[in-house]
């Protein structure tokens, strides 16, 4: 038979064990808790810091863009409203005959010295002329078909006649120019 001794040496050894698992399986300590719920906190002010840092960079090269913007096509309107006074400008100039330019030069030479300074007012914001030739290939990017007809010795997509130049700001399209174009189709 088993001694007394022996049956409680494997009773403190059983205890032993019992004890030691229920120490892993024993909840943490509360300052553990606390240093656990601080590293999650701190996580999550990290990430909203980062995110909001983020943010700010973004509305920074935002508004940058806008005032580079704002500044290359801020007066988009006016030169659009402008290009009507460079049309009619230009009409008087093409209308004016020999005899009215012999016999009134002084005003014909005002009208082009005022058109060359409203050609430089353009030049000096960004603004520039298109002006396709009759000949050239239409590129509905920059021009306005206004008609097609079927002209001979012309290629269909030709442009066969120019009605008004076109105009770019800075590398936008402020009015595409308005041509006719060739429908004659390919022998």
């Amino acid at each position: 038979m088993a001694d007394r001794r022996e049956d409680d040496f494997l009773d403190d050894i059983e205890q032993a064990e019992l004890d030691e698992m229920s120490e892993e399986l024993s909840e943490p300590l509360p300052e553990e808790y606390e240093l656990d719920e601080l590293r999650a906190e701190r996580d999550a002010l990290k990430d909203k810091f980062m995110r909001a840092l983020a943010d700010a960079e973004n509305a920074r090269k935002r508004g940058d863009k806008m005032r580079r913007d704002a500044e290359q096509y801020g007066g988009s309107k006016l030169a659009r409203d402008m290009l009507p006074v460079y049309d009619n400008m230009k009409r008087a100039l093409e209308a004016a005959t020999e005899d009215q330019r012999a016999s009134a030069a002084a005003l014909i030479e005002g009208i082009e010295l005022t058109m060359r300074e409203l050609l430089n007012v353009f030049k000096k914001h960004g603004m520039t002329i298109i002006a396709p030739q009759v000949g050239d290939k239409f590129d509905p990017n920059i021009h306005e078909a206004m008609f097609e007809a079927p002209v001979p010795g012309t290629n269909a997509g030709d442009i066969i006649q120019v009605s008004t130049e076109g105009f770019m700001l800075h590398d936008r399209l402020l009015r595409p120019s308005q041509v006719g174009v060739s429908s004659t189709p390919k022998s």
